[in-house]
């Protein structure tokens, strides 16, 4: 009986050290010296202090920014209901016959129609499957142009121009879709010096 337990001792500890030990420290490694960035959470600092992450958004509800799409990240007990909860991530459950997801969204587009003219990008109205996407369509984030320029007390012109410089095209030339980084645009916007 000894002798069979001491290998399959001597099996466990091996496999727990390379899988729960040298495995994680190898790829932690990797990750540090090729993707820091990444790795990290790919924060974003001014002044020496973390105001945020490029991979998840924020709620920006203030005239002169850039808004988000809306955030199913949601803590149900909380009366006030704050959104971009990143503990709370995850899409809503509702589907296109639930009242709640109806109403959400006819608010949505009712504030968006006071706020911008022409056909409201769907984007502006629904949530992702996160509830924290960090980006718009470029057409989300040209639908708010009028807005932010009127806001800030900028030409349209240069607000449109500033749109175009943060939007990142397809990954790889064809994977995925244009979008703009809704923090980054904002960030850029505080750089213009009106607000």
């Amino acid at each position: 009986m000894l002798s069979q337990l001491r290998p399959m001792l001597v099996v466990l500890i091996a496999i727990t050290v390379l899988t729960g030990i040298a495995y994680p420290w190898a790829i932690t490694g990797i990750a540090q010296a090729l993707f820091r960035d990444q790795a990290n959470g790919s924060l974003i600092t001014r002044d020496g202090k973390v105001i945020g992450s490029k991979l998840i958004a924020q709620n920006f509800s203030d005239p002169k920014y850039f808004w988000p799409r809306p955030s199913a990240a949601v803590d149900s007990s909380d009366k006030e209901k704050r959104p971009y909860n990143a503990v709370f991530s995850s899409g809503s459950n509702l589907g296109p016959t639930s009242k709640d997801l109806m109403d959400r969204i006819a608010g949505d587009v009712k504030k968006l129609k006071e706020t911008g003219a022409g056909a409201i990008p769907t984007n502006l109205a629904t949530a992702s499957g996160s509830g924290l996407d960090p980006h718009i369509s470029p057409d989300a984030a040209l639908f708010q142009v009028a807005r932010v320029a009127k806001a800030r007390n900028l030409p349209e012109d240069r607000v449109r121009q500033l749109v175009r410089e943060h939007t990142e095209g397809r990954d790889l030339g064809f994977l995925g879709e244009p979008r703009v980084n809704v923090l980054l645009l904002n960030l850029a916007l505080d750089t213009l010096g009106a607000r």
